[in-house]
Parts: structure tokens; C-alpha cells; sequence
């Protein structure tokens, strides 16, 4: 038995090193200007298999190195085709420095129409940073992102949707890392030049050695200048939420003088800075009349959850003035499901 484990390590081990080095070759090769696709494979000890797409696009000129990621969650529609159509759209000749583009990360989510989870594992990809080597499915796929992307990344994307359940309204976010203030400065700045209207930033509380759980949250602990665009909603594809998204990464690659087509920032950008959280503490179904994006007061019932007969089960209360910046829009829910998370910003009594 001992000898079949440390064969099965020997395997695993050997399976990344080749993977590692396929992406860090092409990484590395002095091609320029190209655009080169390949797929990194992975097979953990339940027998599930799976493969990470990566596009390397160089420009003729050398320059930062700047990574998106669409599709850690793979019901997450929007990101992962404004993904596809920037591939398509950018031009090697005009780009300076690299881009390193992960068009679905979570391709066992995407494929089975997953929402949240690859159910191969059953785990959240957006829950599972840094990952290992030698785990399931979902952890060597966050493990080779955390070893092999965030490294070489200046600047790392990480773009996000409603998924199947929920509505949401568009907005870029980063952590406020004290810790780090020129990645933070910085962070702060392509936000701000996305043409988004609403700027959203996060407390960074966590230490270097915690587990950070979300993509771009690894990142920003790996003193790497992180943020993540959230557009789309309700498990499918708008075309607004797409052209958005484009929009938002042209703006940034402009901020960062790699692409020249960014249409500058939103003219009347609205701050937020302090997210709280509803949670649902029953299973039933869920009501309400209010949408994302709707304002509200402190107090407001903003929803119920009643059983299978129409008894209600929990009252849902608005614990600050502020606005709905998304929310659960479908009946079914489940305890710890979170029914909305309100947006306000500290300082300011407008909203």
C-alpha cells in the first residue's frame, strides 16, 4: 500500500512539473509579437480529469504583464464570452507587454452547467486559494493559478457575474490593502478608469499566512496589484453586461499603457465601501418584491421565506441605508444562502 501512495505522489508530482514547464516554455519564449492557446491538464486520485485553457498574447513590444480570468465560476455567462471576444479582437501588433488570459477556469462548472462548484469535487474554485498540488481537482487547479499565474502577473483580473440565482449590478472592486499602498494605489486607479460606475472596495484583514480562498484575494496577498469586475446576472448572457466587461479591461489596459482603445471613466462614479451581508438561517422559499440596485432604509423588510405551504418561516431586515448591490432572485433557499448584500459608504450619508 505504502509502495501504490508514493507512486500516486510520484505521479501527481510528475504531472505538474510537465504542466508547469508547458506554460512557463511558452511563457518565456521570446515569440514576438504571437498569440498562443494551450490547455493544462489535471487528474487527481478520484479519477476526475480536467483541463485549464490559457491564451498567451504578446505584443510586439515588451511591457507589463497583465492577466484576466473568466469563469471561476462557470455559470458566470457574461465574463467568459466578453473573454472570448477579446481574444478574437486583440491585436498582438498593437499591444504592449503581455496578456496571460484564462478564458474558463472552471471548466467542469461550465460544461455541466454548474452553478458555484465543479461537481466533479464538489468544491468552490472561488473558495479553494491557495489550493495543492496534490489535491482534488478544484485545488490543483487553484494551486497551479497561485504557483504559476499569480507569479508572473503585474496586474491580475479576476471577472465575475450573478450566477444562476443572482441579481446584480455591475461594478468593479478591489481590497483595500494598507499593507501594499502602491498595488493598492494602483488598484484603486484602474477601477476608477474602468468606465464602471460603481467603485467598490473591501477591508483586507487577513494575514499573509491565512488561506485567502478567493482568486484575486490571492493575489492582492501575494503583493501583486489585484482587482475583480462583477457583470451579469441570472446565469445567462446580456449583451450590455458583455460590451461592459470589454469595455472595462480596454479602459484598463489603457490606464496601463498597453492598448489604446480605452473610452476613458464613467463621468459620475459612485463609491462604496462598507458591504453587509443578509443570510438565511431557514430552508424554504424565497420572496421579495426589491432588485439590485434598489436603494434602502434601515428596517426596510426587504424579503420573507415561507415553507412549502406559504407560512412564513424568516423576515429579512435592512441592517444599513444603502443600496442592493446584489441579491438572491430565484425561490429556492437554503440555510447560510446569502439573500442580499447592501453597499453603502462610510462617511457619507448619501446614497
Amino acid at each position: 500500500m505504502l509502495k501504490f501512495l508514493l507512486s500516486l505522489l510520484a505521479f501527481f508530482a510528475m504531472n505538474t512539473a510537465i504542466s508547469q514547464n508547458s506554460f512557463q516554455n511558452k511563457f518565456r519564449s521570446k515569440n514576438r509579437p504571437s498569440k498562443e492557446h494551450m490547455r493544462i491538464n489535471f487528474k487527481d486520485e478520484d479519477g476526475n480529469e480536467g483541463f485549464l485553457p490559457i491564451s498567451l498574447v504578446k505584443g510586439r513590444t515588451d511591457g507589463p504583464v497583465f492577466t484576466i480570468v473568466a469563469g471561476v465560476h462557470g455559470y458566470e455567462y457574461p465574463p467568459i464570452v466578453a473573454t472570448q471576444k477579446i481574444l478574437k479582437e486583440i491585436d498582438p501588433e498593437l499591444l504592449k507587454g503581455t496578456l496571460v488570459v484564462i478564458p474558463i477556469a472552471n471548466t467542469g462548472s461550465f460544461f455541466t452547467r454548474t452553478p458555484f462548484i465543479n461537481p466533479q469535487d464538489k468544491k468552490n474554485l472561488n473558495n479553494a486559494f491557495p489550493g495543492k498540488s496534490d489535491g482534488s481537482i478544484t485545488e490543483q487547479i487553484a494551486h497551479f493559478i497561485t504557483a504559476n499565474i499569480i507569479p508572473v502577473s503585474d496586474v491580475f483580473l479576476d471577472v465575475h457575474g450573478g450566477d444562476a440565482p443572482e441579481d446584480l449590478i455591475p461594478f468593479v472592486c478591489y481590497y483595500d490593502n494598507s499593507r501594499k499602498p502602491e498595488q493598492t494605489a494602483l488598484a484603486k486607479r484602474l477601477s476608477e478608469n474602468s468606465g464602471f460606475q460603481y467603485v467598490v472596495s473591501y477591508p483586507y484583514t487577513i494575514s499573509d499566512t491565512e488561506p485567502a480562498k478567493y482568486t484575486f484575494k490571492q493575489a492582492v496577498q501575494d503583493g501583486k496589484t489585484a482587482l475583480s469586475i462583477e457583470c451579469g446576472k441570472l446565469g445567462n448572457v446580456q449583451e450590455e453586461s458583455v460590451s461592459l466587461v470589454k469595455k472595462g479591461v480596454y479602459n484598463m489596459l489603457a490606464t496601463m499603457d498597453m492598448y489604446a482603445t480605452g473610452s476613458g471613466p464613467h463621468p459620475n462614479i459612485i463609491y462604496r465601501n462598507n458591504q453587509v451581508y443578509i443570510d438565511a438561517s431557514v430552508q424554504g422559499i424565497f420572496y421579495s418584491e426589491y432588485k439590485a440596485g434598489d436603494l434602502v432604509k434601515t428596517g426596510d423588510i426587504v424579503g420573507h421565506t415561507t415553507d412549502e405551504f406559504g407560512n412564513i418561516l424568516e423576515e429579512y431586515k435592512a441592517p444599513i441605508d444603502g443600496i442592493i448591490l446584489y441579491k438572491l432572485a430565484t425561490p429556492p433557499i437554503n440555510i447560510d444562502d446569502t439573500v442580499m448584500c447592501i453597499s453603502s459608504q462610510l462617511g457619507d450619508n448619501k446614497d
